[in-house]
This record gives C-alpha cells, sequence and structure tokens, in this order.
C-alpha cells in the first residue's frame, strides 16, 4: 500500500511539473507572438497600437515598397493612386532572400512597375542561413538593374547570436562589395534605427546610402544622413489590396533621378 502510495505522488509530482513547464512555454509563445506581430519594427505588426497611416510633414517624394504579400496588383489603378495629394514616385520592390528565395511577385512586380512609369528598386532580404558571399551572387544572378533604376538595397534587420559584431559587419561589408563591383554604385542599406545603431555604427558603413525604418513618428530619431524613410506599413493605395508600405525621399525628385543608376 505504501509504495503504490509513493509511486502516485510521484506521478503527480511529475504531472504538476509538466504543467509548469508547459505553462511557462506557452507564455513565452504568447510573449514572442505579441511581440512579433504588434511590437517589431517590420511588416503588419504596428496596426493595433498605432492606428491608420500618419503623414510626415514636408516631404513630397513619396513611395512604396512591395513584395508578394501585396498579391497582384492593378498597375493601372495604382499609377493614378496619391499619398498625401502627392504621386508615387518609386517602388521598392523585393527579389530574394538568403541564398535560394526567390519573391514569386518579383518579375511581374519589377517589369509593372517599369512599363507603368515608376522608378523602381530591387531589394535583397539578408538571411542568418547563407553566408554574404552567397547571398549576393545569387541576388546579382536573379535580378539585372538597368539605367534609370535605383540603386540594389540590402535588408537588414537580424544578426546571429552567436557572431561578433566585427565578424557580422565584415559578411555585411563582403555582400555590398561584390554587389557594387558589379553596379558601380554604393548599394543602398535598409533597416531600422535601433539596428542602424547597435550594428552598424562603423564608420565603413557612413558611406552608404540609408533607407531607415521608423513607424508612426513624425520624425526619423536616426541622427545620420538617410535617402529614405519608410514610416508606416498600413497604408492604402487603388490597386493594391489590403495595407502597403509606405516611404518617402529625403530630397527633390530631380536628387532622386540623379540617385539612379546611370
Amino acid at each position: 500500500m505504501t509504495k503504490r502510495k509513493n509511486t502516485s505522488r510521484r506521478k503527480r509530482q511529475i504531472s504538476s511539473r509538466y504543467l509548469w513547464l508547459g505553462g511557462i512555454l506557452m507564455s513565452a509563445i504568447y510573449i514572442f507572438g505579441f511581440y512579433y506581430f504588434f511590437v517589431g519594427p517590420t511588416g503588419f505588426r504596428w496596426r493595433a497600437l498605432y492606428g491608420d497611416a500618419k503623414y510626415p510633414e514636408g516631404y513630397e517624394i513619396q513611395g512604396i515598397d512591395i513584395s508578394h504579400y501585396q498579391g497582384e496588383i492593378d498597375w493601372d489603378k495604382l499609377r493614378g493612386g496619391l499619398i498625401k495629394e502627392c504621386p508615387v514616385r518609386f517602388v521598392m520592390i523585393k527579389a530574394t532572400e538568403g541564398s535560394t528565395k526567390l519573391d514569386e511577385m518579383f518579375e511581374d512586380n519589377f517589369y509593372q512597375a517599369r512599363e507603368h512609369g515608376f522608378i523602381r528598386g530591387a531589394y535583397h532580404f539578408w538571411s542568418n542561413k547563407s553566408t554574404a558571399r552567397q547571398q549576393a551572387y545569387f541576388f546579382l544572378d536573379k535580378v539585372e538593374l538597368e539605367s534609370g533604376d535605383l540603386p540594389p538595397v540590402l535588408d537588414i534587420e537580424h544578426k546571429p547570436k552567436d557572431v561578433s559584431t566585427e565578424d557580422f559587419q565584415r559578411d555585411v561589408l563582403t555582400w555590398l562589395h561584390i554587389v557594387e563591383d558589379r553596379y558601380h554604385v554604393k548599394p543602398i542599406i535598409y533597416t531600422y534605427h535601433k539596428f542602424k545603431e547597435l550594428y552598424l555604427s562603423a564608420p565603413v558603413f557612413d558611406d552608404y546610402p540609408y533607407w531607415i525604418a521608423h513607424y508612426y513618428v513624425s520624425k526619423v530619431e536616426y541622427q545620420g544622413e538617410w535617402k529614405f524613410w519608410q514610416h508606416t506599413d498600413a497604408g492604402r493605395l487603388p490597386g493594391i489590396k489590403g495595407y502597403v508600405d509606405f516611404d518617402i525621399y529625403n530630397g527633390s525628385y530631380y536628387d532622386l533621378k540623379k540617385l539612379t543608376i546611370e
């Protein structure tokens, strides 16, 4: 009888331990999910906390960035769209990710953007799962920029935890140098302002034009020079179902044209 009681007690203790661990795991998943979908600085996360898109004052050159998440775009309708009574001048288009992923809508989006009179750009989404060299050559294999296009863009938002900042910066520079050698222009670096300050603050990165993501603020908190500002992920335009990121260019239309590849 005593042996059965001890066995039963141990089973209850084990069961209680698993319930406790399960509760911790579920709480961690919930916290991560809440941060990822509602607090994180990229993607479709901020609307629940901050509401609809707001428009920074003092900028006239408006643009958007798109990927397969926007689905099939009606480019004729988009061409007539306005952002704060200003026409959409440029479109940044997701091209590649890592060393194997081509955005399923890239080729059509890239073609249609030029056909409908937009200044277009193509960006690569950095992955920590493949080398900088592999990613650079994959981007160059899949993307053929032409005269009048914006310089190539590196979208970088994550640093591996097991890689030092110095090694990470060396990897980023590898991608930038390989792509720069092909097009003979400095690639644009897309990132959010805190990431820039934490991991890309070495002086060598100041030579590159920046596209800063900072949502729902009246001005960019990043103190350095920047060319583009992604200020919301809650934009609405004719021809696009759902939300789209809005961007501004920090300069005149003439300056924007000068930035393009010759």
